[in-house]
């Protein structure tokens, strides 16, 4: 089922083509207006009572748990994806000989960590080089051996959408006794995510992309049997009974329940949480299969329209229905991204890639914009 243009819900203008969701999503009205009420509570402070600090913290993780098939314990607040990813470092071993293993031109934050982690432990960086015919899958799967200890990979590629099996990497990692972490900024929201069959160690989520969420928060989901890990701060709101604890001077040592050991301090943002909580909500509304199913027309239009200029995008079966990266053989000429905005037409460039991300607000004519300014900027 597909869902009817939502463009109402959103402060675009009529002349303005936004294709650019992978880089900042708008924000619903309803959300821009709760980070509004946020900034007048926080004006007001002796209206904020104890259980707020708390309350809000507990639907944003529930709503996010909901929306990947998860358990609200399975969830902590994060700032960011490097942070989630700090965390996954933290808690997975890597020894002398083993090797992490990465894809080429991958986003840094699911990328530095590893680097840093693989030099301090004598360990290999492994980096699976883009395949000739899409298929990251079999590539990533061809890489493994017996040292493979950690895979870190997005579930489609953050520069043209290229699309991992999780379900397939994830099997072949529990062969191999390693870790799966994943970052999935770039999808969750957007794309169907079977958590049972990929069953990552950890998967982590900045919000203010395709969750539109405002800037500065994330979400990391941390397996089961990966909630007994050390937290990368020490702090008493991630502590058990830290609710009744109000003025008192002693320190509660135990960790709250499941993943909430790795929230991050000062998680309890009034205004923030309040946007993130109606984000969600509206997410959960539509449906991610249904946002899924409504975008791929789009992104299989443009495609189309784009072959007779030049632009090609990755093969048909291996890409993401929601992002797609458009290359031009010979490249792309020098400040494009620039050019297309004068004509009020928004995307991203990434690598050699033209990044197109549209969302539920984009309409034909923005299509029939994004195709012209295309074919006027490359000549």
């Amino acid at each position: 089922m597909t869902i009817p243009n939502q463009r109402h819900l959103f402060d675009i203008p009529d002349d303005v083509a936004y294709f650019n969701c992978a880089y900042l999503s708008p924000l619903p009205r309803e959300v821009r207006a709760a980070g509004e009420r946020g900034l007048a509570r926080k004006s007001h402070p002796w209206e904020v009572l104890r259980e707020d600090f708390f309350n809000e913290v507990e639907a944003a993780r529930a709503l996010f748990a909901r929306l990947i098939g998860a358990a609200a314990d399975d969830v902590a607040l994060v700032p960011s994806t490097s942070y989630g990813t700090a965390v996954a470092g933290a808690n997975i071993a890597l020894d002398r000989g083993q090797s992490v293993l990465v894809l080429a031109g991958q986003h840094s934050s699911n990328v530095h960590q590893w680097r840093v982690r693989a030099a301090a432990a004598g360990a290999e960086l492994t980096t699976v080089q883009r395949p000739a015919d899409g298929d990251w899958t079999v590539a990533i799967l061809a890489a493994t051996d017996a040292s493979t200890a950690i895979i870190a990979v997005p579930n489609c590629h953050w520069t043209d959408g290229g699309l991992v099996d999780l379900a397939a990497v994830g099997h072949r990692c529990r062969e191999l006794g390693a870790a799966l972490v994943v970052d999935g900024t770039q999808s969750v929201g957007a794309m169907p995510l079977d958590l049972g069959a990929a069953r990552p160690d950890f998967l982590v989520c900045s919000a203010y992309k395709w969750l539109m969420c405002p800037y500065g928060l994330g979400f990391l989901y941390a397996a089961p049997h990966r909630q007994a890990g050390r937290p990368i701060e020490e702090h008493g709101w991630n502590r058990a009974g830290f609710d009744r604890h109000e003025g008192k001077t002693d320190y509660l040592t135990e960790f709250a329940a499941g993943a909430r050991r790795y929230d991050m301090g000062e998680r309890s943002n009034f205004i923030t949480l309040p946007m993130a909580i109606l984000a969600l909500e509206r997410l959960l509304a539509w449906g991610v299969e249904e946002i899924a199913a409504s975008l791929r027309p789009v992104t299989e239009e443009i495609v189309a329209r784009a072959a007779p200029i030049g632009l090609a995008a990755p093969p048909a079966g291996r890409r993401a229905g929601h992002l797609i990266g458009l290359r031009r053989e010979g490249g792309l000429p020098p400040g494009l991204a620039r050019a297309l905005a004068a004509r009020k037409v928004h995307v991203s460039t990434r690598g050699d890639s033209i990044r197109v991300a549209p969302h539920l607000y984009n309409t034909p004519a923005d299509i029939d914009r994004l195709i012209a300014g295309l074919g006027a900027c490359l000549g």
